[in-house]
């Protein structure tokens, strides 16, 4: 669980609902059921349309990382690949067999699988940086589904706000109910700033920032196959692995 995740949109709320009490305004005014269901609706039907399916969903599946972040244990995966380099070193390439069958990531498995099949450095990493490209492309593009959600938000927001003063205006015989009205109208706009602002804009950039992170682990995974495949010095390609803890 990202706790800085949670405390942040703690203390955002926190202080918007702090500095409405001290101006002296209600708390209840800033839960309108018909602003949410306007914003809300409004931004999700607007990236929907932006977005292809795959995109779509696979933003939404990223959604979680913001909270509960996606763990890759760097140290252990060097370890790893250094177990491998010295084993090839020792008894060749294709005592690394045996090891395919017990590893459950994708992308580590099929570099596995390319070092075994005896393709040099520059094909495994030719065939590797294609899937890290397709993969790159896929999760950027799902990031930026909140981004553009982000881009929404305050516009739909807008929208609601005229949609309360029309409903407004059509009340102007009771002009004691007006400035209320107003107010419940606003709200929306509220809700569109605070929803760009404290949440879409936020979470499209904590998940660039882990994009960066898993294809620094990516790149670091063809470097250590790459290197057993040229028979490196287990002891240099670790020295050169640990770079990335960094």
């Amino acid at each position: 669980m990202d706790k800085l995740t949670l405390f942040g949109l703690v203390v955002g709320l926190t202080g918007i609902v702090t500095g409405q009490i001290l101006e002296g305004g209600s708390i209840s005014i800033l839960f309108q059921g018909a602003a949410f269901l306007i914003v809300f609706g409004g931004t999700l039907g607007a990236v929907m349309v932006q977005s292809p399916i795959k995109v779509f969903v696979t933003a939404a599946r990223m959604g979680s990382w913001a909270f509960i972040t996606p763990k890759s244990n760097r140290s252990r995966l060097i370890r790893q690949l250094i177990d491998w380099s010295t084993l090839a070193r020792k008894e060749g390439i294709l005592a690394l067999e045996s090891r395919a069958s017990t590893i459950t990531d994708p992308f580590l498995k099929k570099g596995l699988q390319l070092l075994v099949d005896g393709n040099d450095a520059g094909k495994i990493r030719e065939v590797m940086d294609v899937d890290i490209h397709s993969w790159e492309q896929l999760h950027w593009q799902s990031a930026r589904v909140w981004e553009a959600a982000a881009g929404y938000s305050p516009t739909i927001g807008i929208i609601g706000a005229v949609l309360g003063l029309m409903h407004v205006m059509q009340n102007l015989a009771e002009p004691g109910k007006l400035g209320a009205g107003i107010a419940v109208a606003f709200v929306a706009t509220i809700y569109g700033v605070a929803f760009a602002n404290l949440l879409f804009l936020p979470i499209a950039n904590k998940l660039k920032s882990i994009l960066m992170q898993q294809m620094d682990v990516y790149e670091m995974i063809v470097d250590g196959l790459s290197g057993i495949a040229n028979g490196d010095n287990p002891r240099l390609l670790e020295l050169k692995l640990q770079g990335y803890l960094a």
